[in-house]
């Protein structure tokens, strides 16, 4: 099967009001919550379960929308979105705890800073809209994992092997993300048959 971008029209449109959507949500709105325990209350053990449920409900929500056939387009919108918004809640947090290293935190800033203006950019004025890469999931699913573990770090289980493994994860989600950065740029530029706008190349 192909890792590039294709059209999946076979599926009818579900609309906004699915089970996968309602999940997609309800990750956003439990992203105060888990920032509230990270930073208001300290507790990065329990910061890093409830980063972890709710980075586990990405794999529920496409799951579902798959088996009760609820693919809608507002879903898919939604659940990259709330992927970014996961993974900026937990890196963002993260550093301002002291428990996620700058140049992992600063690196996916700086990428989120690019993609985001970019997508919303095409999104708006010129309705187009690309389909997330396998690439880009699987380097969102190592970002999961290694935000949550940096987080065990603060704890008296083990630290070491914590930050060893969260590093070797965040780095080679990392390297995924710069990969898969460029070749969604080059699929705008492709489906657009024109430049990007200027600042985003």
């Amino acid at each position: 099967m192909s890792e590039g971008p294709t059209e999946t029209t076979a599926r009818r449109d579900a609309g906004p009001w699915t089970w996968p959507n309602l999940i997609s949500f309800l990750r956003v709105l439990a992203l105060p919550v888990f920032l509230w325990v990270l930073l208001g209350l300290d507790r990065p053990l329990l910061a890093a379960v409830l980063l972890g449920l709710i980075s586990v409900t990405d794999l529920l929500d496409g799951m579902l929308a798959r088996r009760l056939d609820q693919v809608s387009e507002i879903g898919k919108m939604l659940d990259p979105v709330a992927d970014r918004l996961v993974v900026l809640a937990g890196v963002v947090g993260g550093m301002v705890a002291g428990l996620v290293p700058l140049w992992l935190g600063v690196s996916l800033l700086v990428r989120e800073a690019i993609i985001g203006p970019t997508t919303i950019y095409y999104l708006v004025r010129r309705n187009v809209r690309v389909p997330v890469r396998r690439m880009g999931k699987t380097a969102t699913a190592l970002i999961f994992f290694a935000v949550p573990f940096y987080y065990l770090t603060a704890t008296t289980f083990v630290p070491v092997f914590w930050e060893v493994l969260a590093t070797v994860l965040g780095a080679l989600g990392l390297v995924l993300y710069l990969i898969v950065t460029w070749r969604y740029l080059g699929d705008l530029r492709s489906a657009t048959g024109s430049p990007l706008p200027k600042g985003s190349s």
